[in-house]
């Protein structure tokens, strides 16, 4: 069982950036690989990033490449969003997810979630 708790939503101003985080519980933290995915009101959940196990590969969706940055912290078992020039259309929940499938983009192979940060971007 892996545990997940997100922080560092917010209200930020377009252009704006925040930083998310994601604890994880258990000593088996680099075992999954870790994605973040966003849902926003009346809208399917999407992915966003995804860092391998050692985190030396990162899979970003093309419209947030170049602003947002996923890293982690196999010590501290803690995956990090850096998301910059946000977007008022990024306004969403961003949920923190692990896998332990290989490197994936899709949701469904995501075993564990946590429950989810708010980001609000105002224009």
């Amino acid at each position: 069982q892996v545990q997940l708790v997100e922080s560092g939503g917010g209200l930020v101003q377009a252009g704006g950036s925040l930083r998310l985080s994601c604890a994880a519980s258990g000593r088996t933290f680099s075992r999954y690989t870790m994605g973040w995915f966003r849902q926003a009101p009346g809208k399917e959940r999407e992915f966003v990033t995804a860092i391998s196990r050692s985190g030396i590969r990162k899979y970003y969706t093309n419209f947030v490449k170049g602003r947002f940055t996923i890293s982690r912290d196999n010590a501290k078992n803690t995956v990090y969003l850096q998301m910059n020039s946000l977007k008022p259309e990024e306004t969403a929940v961003y949920y923190c997810a692990a896998s332990s499938n290989d490197d994936s983009n899709y949701a469904p192979d995501y075993n564990y979630w946590g429950q989810g940060t708010q980001v609000t971007v105002s224009s």
